[in-house]
């Protein structure tokens, strides 16, 4: 059994539902300090809902060292019901080629990945021109609001600066390393509350309909072109996911509606003008409402440069691949850390069963990721030696 396997298999073994850890990040600082990494836990949030997180870092000598940072989440979805599983969920299990368990591919083969990778690189590197560390959160798959989130506000508030970021969300299509993630779409959500005057719905002249009047004001914004997106990145979109109104009665015209949204959008608009343009569509159409706004997320793009190059000179060499850039999909822990850090990208195993029964990852793709992280280590070292 390869290290990495190894390691996979312990941290599938523990049960780690968000946001319990479940002992996940005691097991990898006990792997990381025999490294050098200085390991520093940054638990945040109320007792009932405590996140787990840890800051790993290996510091070299010499000023303005750049930074790489690994960044995932041991944290994973729930099983759902454990009777459609073939195995259990938390005992790893091999059938056919493939390692069946809860988190195998989202996204603790990455983790282990991460941790033997740098195992390689420092015994053949022990002391390379950069300096590396691991963000590691048990709050990806919750709310993200005491994970991710909060150790970046920490070390933007100590000044500590990072250069790269190799996030291991699973971005594989078919093959390991036939894509990756160089962005990913903003999310902001929009509730808008449009009232009226409730009234019997036989008389009508004595009430004002709120829904009747948000729905040209919904038309108009759901035909809206909010921009035209750009090499990397769709257009911006906007969708209506929930709508609420009435009382339940028939013959009762509704007091007010309220209208749940989303938008996800690309670096081609910014959170506040998608709310003025919002608003005065609303103006316009004269309604009376309210409106309140949530940002799950900003958008962010690393463009090919240093980080990127690496990645897809290491996929090239590990697989013969050349990997597809995307922005496509929901959001990740890289939306918070892309604020301190110029370039992330993510990289990781197939996704195709991600928060699935029966999840796993076919074993011949364990080595392989791992060596597409130990391989840009190497080519970064190569870029800063050059």
């Amino acid at each position: 059994m390869s290290r990495t396997l190894q390691l996979t298999e312990q941290l599938i073994s523990l049960p780690s539902v968000t946001p319990e850890d479940a002992g996940c990040l005691e097991l990898l600082a006990d792997a990381l300090q025999p490294m050098g990494f200085a390991c520093e836990r940054i638990d945040s949030g109320p007792d009932s809902f405590r996140v787990r997180n840890l800051w790993a870092r290996r510091s070299g000598t010499g000023a303005d060292r750049p930074v790489l940072v690994f960044a995932g989440h041991t944290d994973v979805v729930p099983t759902g019901p454990l009777e459609q599983w073939s195995s259990p969920p938390f005992v790893p299990t091999h059938r056919d080629g493939k390692l069946y368990g809860r988190g195998a591919s989202d996204m603790k083969t990455s983790i282990a990945a991460f941790v033997v990778a740098l195992e390689e690189f420092l015994a053949e590197t022990p002391a390379p021109s950069f300096d590396i560390a691991l963000l590691l959160t048990s709050d990806e798959e919750g709310p993200s609001v005491d994970g991710t989130k909060v150790v970046v506000e920490l070390l933007r508030e100590r000044g500590e600066r990072l250069d790269w970021c190799i996030v291991g969300e699973p971005t594989s299509v078919e093959r390991t390393g036939d894509m990756i993630k160089n962005g990913r779409r903003g999310t902001m959500s929009g509730r808008l509350t449009v009232k009226g005057i409730q009234g019997h719905i036989a008389y009508p002249q004595l009430a004002r309909n709120p829904i009747h009047q948000a729905l040209p004001a919904l038309a108009e914004l759901a035909a809206t072109r909010w921009d035209e997106g750009n090499a990397f990145f769709p257009p911006t979109s906007w969708q209506i996911s929930n709508m609420h109104g009435g009382t339940g009665a028939s013959n009762v015209i509704p007091g007010h509606v309220t209208i749940d949204f989303n938008f996800r959008f690309c670096t081609e608009s910014t959170a506040e003008s998608l709310q003025q343009r919002v608003q005065a569509v609303l103006d316009r159409h004269g309604l009376e409402y309210e409106l309140a706004w949530t940002i799950g997320g900003q958008p962010f793009l690393t463009t090919p440069g240093t980080l990127v190059n690496a990645v897809q000179a290491a996929i090239r060499a590990e697989t013969g691949l050349e990997t597809e850039l995307s922005t496509t999909g929901g959001t990740s822990d890289g939306r918070f850390i892309a604020q301190i850090c110029s370039q992330v990208v993510e990289v990781g195993p197939p996704n195709a069963s991600i928060h699935k029964i029966d999840e796993h990852i076919v074993v011949a793709d364990i080595e392989p990721i791992k060596n597409i992280y130990r391989r840009t280590l190497l080519e970064l070292q190569r870029q800063q030696s050059a």
